[in-house]
């Protein structure tokens, strides 16, 4: 991937945000020197596709390369801005969680363990039991008691069934699922039909809608951030890392769901940030919410649209009054599917992101649409706040995946030596396939409510 291709990556950045955009970028942002398929090598994620006793896979496209591209952009955004060099993370953010987790391939399962592709009468659709209420639900999906393993009940019921329709009863259930498409390029349904519409010619992994002049312009700026899981958290996680004062909000009676995972995986998404804790069943705590919102320069969420507004809280309206708001959904904030649930790795597979094989399309990585969605989110975010203007930043999840897995990975082979390492021979260079890397462990995340207080008597002055 050449400089060249670096600045196409990032010109719909400059396409949403204008010439100040691309002023901002200029040549800074440079591709990564030895290609994209090296970057996925290294990165981690490449020793996470692929069967168990198989050879670890590339992906298609160059999501890695495209990762490093937005680092180097939200970098570069952050220099404009602050006046000052910023260090973030590399590509081995791909692995991160894997490493901590101690997760290795395992395809056609996740490495997780709660995805898996399965096959239907005309194609493919790929499923996540993430959380015991999808399990729940398997029974009232195929309508019959489930006496066996869920997935091996689910590999039957699918054979005999159209994908779409698999994925359609299922998403009407609340179970993320999503077809796998025969190529990223031109994903053939209305959501995708509804997203192009929107943002009109080129390719766009992010829509962005203005809004009024940006009525805080700190030195610091505050983010608000409502999200959970990987996606957003990394998101804060990165604009905190470029001088943003990050206030995490959670309810007690829905704590972000990466509190029960990994405890070192949490750390690294939410050190440094305050904990805010607001019951959002009781109108005090709503009202609480909204004067905090309205004084953020930056509100970072992940619900789906309904979730807000059922508790009176409107994006448009915050964008109107200057804010940037930065909203991070499975499919799009808007269209037929805007109510579609997903997580990384079935939102990734709907985009087309996945190795296929005579044994059929693999996963990639480890939730690969989620740490490529937070850095796109980072990146727009990171724009945003260097202009002059509040604007509503729609991240689709699926459309960052699709747009990291444009065109056929670079011709290699992948050969294992004796030693049991594996490498990556191209018409150039040959380079080792690594495993997923965890950063040295760090500052310790906040318990949970800890800075309530704090935080409230500063940002919600009655």
């Amino acid at each position: 991937m050449s400089p060249g291709d670096s600045r196409h990556q990032t010109s719909w950045l400059a396409a949403a945000f204008g010439a100040p955009a691309a002023a901002l970028l200029g040549d800074c942002v440079q591709g990564p020197p030895a290609g994209g398929l090296r970057d996925w090598a290294d990165s981690g994620a490449m020793a996470l596709t692929g069967l168990p006793d198989g050879a670890p896979l590339a992906a298609p496209g160059a999501p890695a390369g495209v990762l490093r591209i937005a680092l180097d952009a939200v970098a570069a955004l952050s220099r404009a801005r602050t006046g000052k060099a910023v260090r973030l993370p590399g590509t081995d953010l791909l692995g991160e969680r894997a490493a901590i987790a101690g997760l290795s391939r395992r395809g056609p399962w996740s490495a997780g363990g709660a995805f898996r592709i399965l096959s239907a009468v005309d194609g493919w659709v790929g499923v996540s039991l993430s959380r015991e209420d999808d399990r729940d639900l398997v029974a009232a999906l195929v309508e019959n008691p489930v006496e066996t393993d869920v997935w091996e009940v689910l590999e039957r019921w699918s054979a005999d069934r159209r994908a779409v329709d698999v994925a359609e009863r299922a998403q009407l259930l609340g179970i993320p699922a999503a077809t796998v498409p025969v190529t990223p390029r031109g994903l053939p349904d209305e959501q995708a039909a509804h997203r192009r519409g929107t943002a009109g010619s080129g390719p766009r992994p992010v829509l962005i809608h203005g809004g009024g002049p940006r009525k805080h312009r700190r030195r610091r700026p505050l983010v608000v951030d409502l999200t959970s899981l990987w996606a957003g958290p990394l998101c804060a996680r990165l604009v905190g890392l470029t001088g943003a004062d990050v206030v995490k909000v959670e309810s007690p009676h829905r704590l972000d769901g990466a509190r029960f995972g990994p405890p070192a995986f949490y750390d690294l998404l939410h050190a440094g940030h305050a904990s805010v804790s607001l019951d959002l069943t009781s109108p005090a705590g709503v009202a609480t919410l909204r004067r905090l919102l309205e004084s953020a320069d930056v509100v970072l969420e992940a619900s789906r649209p309904r979730a807000l507004r059922h508790l009176g809280i409107d994006a448009e309206e915050a964008v109107a009054s200057g804010t940037v708001w930065t909203s991070i959904t499975a499919y799009g904030r808007t269209g037929p599917w805007a109510n579609r649930v997903g997580f990384g790795d079935d939102v990734a597979a709907g985009a087309g992101l996945v190795v296929r094989t005579e044994h059929g399309p693999l996963p990639c990585g480890d939730a690969l649409a989620d740490p490529l969605t937070g850095v796109h989110a980072a990146v727009s975010t990171a724009a945003a706040l260097a202009g002059e203007q509040g604007c509503l930043i729609d991240v689709s999840m699926r459309d960052v995946a699709a747009f990291a897995a444009r065109g056929p990975a670079e011709p290699h082979v992948v050969r294992q030596a004796p030693d049991g390492d594996w490498w990556v021979e191209t018409e150039h260079e040959v380079f080792p396939v690594r495993a997923p890397r965890a950063p040295r462990p760090g500052q310790r995340a906040t318990e949970f409510g800890a800075d309530t207080a704090r935080v409230l008597t500063r940002w919600c002055r009655p």
